[in-house]
């Protein structure tokens, strides 16, 4: 009876979860954690863990397309992953040509416009991978609805090195004036993948930590961090909402703390120079209606607590 009763609750629970999400993240990024560890636990082979692994992930993409995300990377397999037994790395690439081939030619993937790209040091991937990277690339290089990112021998540190090493080579060399360096500079010299900066990091299989991903992309825009138990296989459409309910918090809390501090600088201004609330209604008058009420909002909140 209680195993009847999983399912509907379960449906019950994703609609509220549904109905509580007012808006989506733009990038999400997501470390896949635990398939051989739900395959242990199973009395499965890795390889075995690694296939549910994938059904999992042809599901979020579609719930990400359900739900407005734009983009999506995948942490399917890190530089540390070499070090893995020769023949589970085998049979995991094997599994990722394969769903590559077939992601590239599936329907779905045409009509919603996916555009699939690889990132990472893909030169040390064998070959049949990287002609399977290449394939769906041309497959999909003319779509832009929607990106799907997949990691192949990423590592976050190893990206931002490369990125140093050449920005110190075009400068030893005189290619690049020291002072002209930016974030654009940066930026063009990182693997070419990620179209925006990451809004929120998820990670299953209960350990937290985001392992060097994305660093540049996540760490640098404060993206949101959502950890939770389940491992990858077992990942279900209620815990993509819940990590988006944790970063819609997040977003809320740092709006409201990124107006907390614009309203004490302010306040500061206009106490130095004796404006007694000029400067702020100057500026209300200036800003954008949203952002204008939510200064005007928090202003009201302090003279009250006052």
């Amino acid at each position: 009876m209680r195993s009847l009763l999983r399912g509907p609750a379960m449906r019950l629970y994703e609609t509220l979860l549904e109905w509580e999400v007012s808006g989506t993240p733009d990038h999400v990024a997501v470390i896949q954690d635990g398939n051989r560890r739900y395959a242990r636990e199973q009395g499965d082979d890795a390889t075995d863990g690694h296939r549910e692994g994938a059904e999992t992930t042809e599901a979020v993409l579609e719930w990400c397309e359900e739900l407005g995300i734009e983009e999506l990377t995948l942490y399917a397999f890190s530089t540390e992953n070499f070090e893995r037994p020769a023949d589970e790395r085998e049979a995991l690439f094997d599994l990722l040509e394969r769903k590559l081939r077939e992601f590239a030619d599936a329907d779905r993937v045409h009509e919603a416009g996916v555009r699939i790209r690889a990132i990472g040091e893909i030169d040390r991937l064998p070959e049949r991978v990287q002609d399977a990277i290449a394939y769906a690339d041309r497959r999909t290089r003319s779509y832009d609805q929607f990106q799907l990112n997949v990691a192949l021998a990423y590592g976050g540190r190893a990206e931002l090195l490369n990125a140093a090493r050449g920005i110190a080579r075009d400068v030893r060399d005189g290619d690049l004036d020291p002072g002209a360096v930016d974030v654009g500079t940066v930026d063009r010299r990182l693997y070419d993948g990620p179209t925006r900066d990451v809004d929120l990091i998820i990670r299953t299989g209960g350990d937290e930590r985001t392992s060097n991903f994305l660093p540049w992309h996540a760490n640098g825009n404060e993206a949101a961090v959502y950890f939770c138990a389940p491992y990858w296989p077992e990942f279900r459409k209620v815990d993509l909402l819940r990590a988006i309910r944790t970063y819609e918090s997040r977003e809320v809390s740092w709006r409201k703390t990124r107006v907390q501090r614009a309203l004490a600088l302010i306040r500061a201004i206009e106490n130095e120079r004796g404006e007694g609330g000029q400067l702020l209604e100057r500026l209300r008058e200036r800003l954008p209606s949203e952002q204008a009420d939510a200064l005007s909002e928090q202003a009201d909140v302090e003279r009250f607590a006052d």
